[in-house]
């Protein structure tokens, strides 16, 4: 395996989740620590960047969970990359959310506008921007990744390239490792 440096994460929405965007439930909160537990590993495995795409839901506990991470000592290398899909695509967001986006805005490393297309084509850019800069992939994905989130083209993505590739189930909590990663 080849060493690994960057990291892209995806996710289908959670509205297919049994606990949607409710964060307060159990199910939930096993899913961050999942997330945790698999960044803690792939750092120390090399990993020193994360892309982190922008939109609600596990991107923002994503990239908030990577801010927490970062500082504690021992992550101090830890580089997040936020990359919005377009300009504007927080637009209808309430505004509890749209601070913690800014927020997470402010304290990443780098921002990228994805694309300028606003719609459909321009989060599929922003993921395809996502997926050529990664060496591995993280997908939080129930047991069918088809679906208007995009999940199943960014696995085809990353098949096609190689990348190692962490599959966390949102509704069970399990992992698998696909491509080698572990």
């Amino acid at each position: 395996m080849s060493k690994l440096y960057s990291c892209a994460i995806t996710s289908q929405r959670p509205t297919r989740f049994k606990f949607k965007y409710q964060e307060y439930m159990t199910s939930c909160k096993r899913l961050k620590k999942r997330l945790h537990d698999v960044f803690a590993e792939l750092y120390r495995c090399g990993v020193r960047r994360f892309y982190v795409g922008g939109a609600l839901g596990v991107d923002l506990w994503a990239g908030e969970i990577l801010l927490e991470m970062r500082r504690q000592e021992e992550y101090q290398g830890l580089e997040i990359v936020l990359v919005y899909p377009f300009p504007g695509h927080d637009e209808r967001w309430d505004p509890k959310s749209r601070e913690r986006l800014r927020h997470l805005k402010e304290n990443c490393d780098q921002f990228v506008m994805g694309s300028k297309i606003v719609g459909a084509q321009g989060y599929r850019e922003r993921t395809a921007y996502m997926v050529e800069h990664a060496d591995c992939l993280v997908a939080v994905c129930d047991d069918e990744p088809a679906g208007p989130s995009g999940v199943e083209a960014v696995l085809r993505m990353a098949e096609a390239r190689k990348l190692p590739v962490v599959l966390i189930n949102p509704n069970s909590g399990k992992i698998e490792y696909l491509h080698t990663m572990k």
